[in-house]
């Protein structure tokens, strides 16, 4: 079975591969996520379970502290000297005027050691002989509950005695006095001191405002504090058995969070009962946030791989459609075959190989067209070659006879002539170096303005200012002429008045600078920047300005060529700039 699905995965195209690959992962990263937010989240929920848990113990210190604080107050109070003194005298059955000022001795310093402790709310001591002494709130203890608690004072023989009063949100501290004289306890009963405390202020400083703090009675599992707590009486004592410092419960009020810990300063137990969903609501909505967050992270996860997928597969599904059908040999539509609009900006690999597949296609048919012309100008060059088998000495010999005629008769214009025609014609066809002397050049320049000079007789004004040292510099050959001829077309030409064309080289510390130039009409820079980009459509039919600079460039490199200067009104001058190399140049 796996072996199956191993093949068709291996068969299915790339689309579906790409689907599968991008699913497996995308699924594989949300468990995985998950798994590992789960494991945040128990450790978390435990930092908070034993956090919470030293919270309750620190409010548990502070709570024993405020009742030490209260045992070492009852201590001072049954060893006071005043006190003792005062209860020593009373159980000698003084009369009553005495007894009065005994008791209100005993009343003041009762006054004294409760004005100055928050958490007492009264205090009371009861004399062997059943008189009774107040300080503080005035509601007193019901005479049952001082037959209650005297014999428990006794039994604890001078130890604090801590007696629960839950009705009333407070807890008494007993505790027998004796009697000792300087440093000798007689330990004769004095009387019972009984302190009010408000352990439920006790409690309200030491815990927050949305817990509970339950004091449970460690042996009976009942409640100290509160009278009434959140939690059932037997939902308090099964809560006391379990071992558990920290865990989650639902009781019949609600989930609650519980810690517990043991007093080490009295035999009680304290609870702490949070509500669990106002705790943990944020921690709560945060899993179930994060959980959609992932699940919605999934869903676009999937639906951008496939339109991912798509958008890879599509170019090449295409693609491999037009490359069956040119397989075909259906080279006829070669340009049709091709992929259409295909951006040009985008630097995608599907990009690049359908751009690709296009120039490839346009550059077949460029070849095509190539080769059927280059056909063509095979067979039309063999049919030239058949016609240009005339031997050239019949030219020569024909212009030679018309020269010794214009001689005879004495037509020396014409002789004239026909010698410079004779000379432009043996330098074009006979001259197989690319490069001649300046010299040469000039006198190809010379013979071709006699020709012309004949034609404008004195509208053509030709000058030439070129050093004899430099007439041995090598130059492509007819670079000069057609200048001149251009000059005379575009400068004279179109003029009546007479045109002043004028040659002049000199000499730069890059090489030679070889200036033509003409006082026609000049050009403007748009049309010069038109000129040489051969957007502008020349008259003449010979060698034109691009040709000259491409020849140049070719022998010398792209630094040389020409340059033009022109403005309308104001003449043009064409300068040729090119090495200064002497004698003859060879491996050109």
């Amino acid at each position: 079975m796996i072996w199956k699905n191993v093949s068709a995965y291996r068969s299915s195209g790339i689309f579906n591969k790409m689907i599968l690959i991008i699913s497996f992962l995308l699924l594989l990263s949300f468990l995985f996520s998950l798994t590992v937010l789960q494991y945040v989240y128990r450790i978390y929920d435990k930092q908070i379970y034993e956090k919470a848990s030293e919270v309750l113990g620190m409010s548990s210190i502070s709570i024993e502290n405020a009742l030490r604080e209260l045992d070492q107050l009852s201590f001072t109070m049954v060893s006071d000297e005043q006190i003792q003194e005062c209860l020593r005298q009373l159980q000698n059955d003084p009369q009553p005027y005495e007894r009065q000022v005994l008791h209100n001795k005993i009343i003041n310093r009762l006054v004294a050691f409760a004005g100055a402790e928050k958490y007492v709310y009264s205090m009371m001591l009861m004399d062997t002989s059943g008189g009774v002494m107040t300080a503080g709130n005035r509601e007193g203890v019901s005479q049952d509950l001082q037959d209650q608690l005297k014999p428990l004072a006794a039994e604890a023989s001078g130890s604090i005695v801590w007696y629960p009063q839950g009705n009333r949100n407070s807890l008494l501290a007993v505790r027998q006095i004796k009697s000792y004289t300087g440093s000798t306890f007689t330990l004769d009963d004095l009387g019972t001191l009984v302190i009010r405390i408000r352990i439920d202020l006790i409690i309200a400083d030491s815990t927050s405002d949305t817990d509970q703090l339950i004091a449970v009675d460690a042996t009976t599992g009942q409640a100290i504090y509160p009278e009434a707590p959140i939690l059932l009486p037997e939902e308090l004592k099964e809560e006391t058995e379990r071992p558990e410092l920290y865990r989650t419960a639902k009781y019949q009020e609600g989930t609650y969070f519980i810690t517990k810990t043991k007093s080490s300063y009295i035999d009680w137990i304290y609870i702490n009962a949070t509500p669990f969903n106002e705790m943990f609501k944020h921690i709560t909505f945060v899993k179930k946030l994060v959980v959609i967050i992932f699940a919605l992270i999934l869903l676009i996860g999937l639906l951008l791989g496939y339109r991912l997928a798509r958008s890879i597969v599509r170019p090449i599904s295409k693609l491999t459609k037009k490359m069956k059908q040119i397989e075909k040999g259906d080279l006829d539509n070669l340009e049709e075959q091709s992929l259409g609009v295909v951006s040009q900006t985008a630097q995608d690999e599907v990009s690049q190989l359908n751009r690709t597949f296009k120039m490839m296609i346009r550059r077949i048919r460029e070849l095509i067209d190539e080769n059927y012309a280059k056909q063509l100008i095979i067979r039309e060059t063999e049919l030239k070659a058949l016609q240009a088998q005339i031997n050239p000495h019949f030219l020569y010999n024909t212009l030679e006879s018309i020269n010794w005629l214009a001689k005879m008769n004495k037509q020396a214009k014409i002789s004239e002539m026909v010698e410079a025609l004779g000379y432009l014609f043996r330098s074009s066809i006979g001259l197989k170096d690319p490069l001649i002397t300046l010299e040469k050049e000039i006198t190809i320049v010379r013979n071709y303005v006699i020709i012309q000079k004949t034609r404008f007789d004195e509208r053509l004004d030709f000058r030439m200012d070129v050093p004899e040292h430099l007439h041995d510099a090598l130059i492509p050959k007819l670079t000069l002429q057609p200048l001149i001829e251009n000059a005379i077309r575009y400068a004279l030409e179109p003029n009546i008045e007479p045109c002043t064309i004028s040659i002049t080289v000199s000499e730069e510390e890059q090489g030679l600078d070889i200036r033509v130039s003409d006082n026609g009409p000049g050009m403007s820079a748009e049309f010069i920047k038109d000129l040489q980009m051969g957007r502008v459509k020349t008259r003449g039919e010979g060698i034109g300005l691009a040709n000259i600079a491409e020849r140049i460039q070719i022998v010398f490199g792209p630094e040389w060529g020409t340059v033009i200067e022109s403005e309308p009104g104001q003449g043009t001058t064409i300068h040729v700039r090119i090495p200064y190399l002497k004698g003859v140049l060879e491996n050109v």
